[in-house]
């Protein structure tokens, strides 16, 4: 298994590519440690993975949290004894705003999709070192690289600076032997929070641009995750994968 006896910490666990990545994590061996505001939800899956006999609980965490982030860590290092991967993945859309000059709502989007990963590294990088390295994907998106007239600029601006914060903090950390590297999925089915990326007639507009002619699966997000938190990926860092059907290269 490529990740046996490994512990993960992944946030926003308990729906889309977040639940993916948990479910697939934890079948490649990892005890996964499933984080997300949605309680109800979150235990769900955790019960879920452990009736199959696998490695999970659930922990609440707000990414907003300082407070949070510091207990998980905590709780995380002295149940298991070390943490050696953190997948950065909760997230919420900008598809959905009225006014795409909403100052309310580009704060709420920096805040959760920007500070949210760096509070992540912030509180699990320590640990890392303490379990001497560690892997951290950050979860972005093709909005980090390419403008979107449509979207809240809070989206396009959250998502990319996770793509340099990723970069910044793979140069940190590299000597450390802690790998930092961010995904960027392209269209996916509909979040919870999406708004015009969910209209059929938006959707059809979008696939024109991508090669591969269909959107893609929150599991090949979760399987491009699993590569860069494996050892199958240990000379790769700073990197950006784009998992969005060669959506970017046109």
């Amino acid at each position: 298994m490529r990740l046996a006896s490994k512990v993960a910490i992944i946030t926003g666990g308990a729906f889309g590519m977040g639940k993916s990545t948990c479910e697939i994590f934890a079948r490649e061996g990892a005890k996964v440690v499933v984080t997300d505001i949605e309680e109800a939800a979150g235990q769900a899956l955790a019960k879920q993975l452990v009736d199959q006999n696998l490695m999970a609980v659930y922990h609440q965490l707000n990414v907003t949290s300082e407070n949070d982030w510091a207990t998980t860590v905590k709780i995380v290092e002295d149940t298991y004894g070390k943490l050696d991967i953190l997948v950065n993945n909760a997230g919420i859309s900008g598809s959905a705003a009225k006014d795409l000059d909403d100052t309310e709502l580009w704060n709420t989007l920096m805040e959760i999709n920007s500070t949210g990963p760096f509070f992540g590294i912030k509180y699990c990088a320590p640990a890392m070192l303490r379990a001497g390295g560690g892997a951290i994907v950050n979860v972005s998106s093709i909005s980090g690289i390419i403008g979107q007239g449509f979207i809240h600029p809070g989206y396009n601006a959250s998502k990319g600076s996770i793509r340099l914060l990723t970069k910044q903090a793979a140069s940190r950390f590299g000597g450390d032997n802690i790998r930092v590297n961010s995904v960027h999925p392209g269209l996916m089915p509909p979040m919870r929070t999406s708004g015009k990326t969910a209209d059929p007639a938006v959707r059809a507009e979008m696939l024109k641009r991508v090669p591969l002619g269909r959107s893609g699966e929150v599991w090949e997000v979760a399987k491009a995750t699993l590569f860069l938190c494996s050892d199958e990926a240990s000379y790769i860092t700073g990197a950006e994968l784009h998992v969005d059907g060669g959506h970017c290269a046109v």
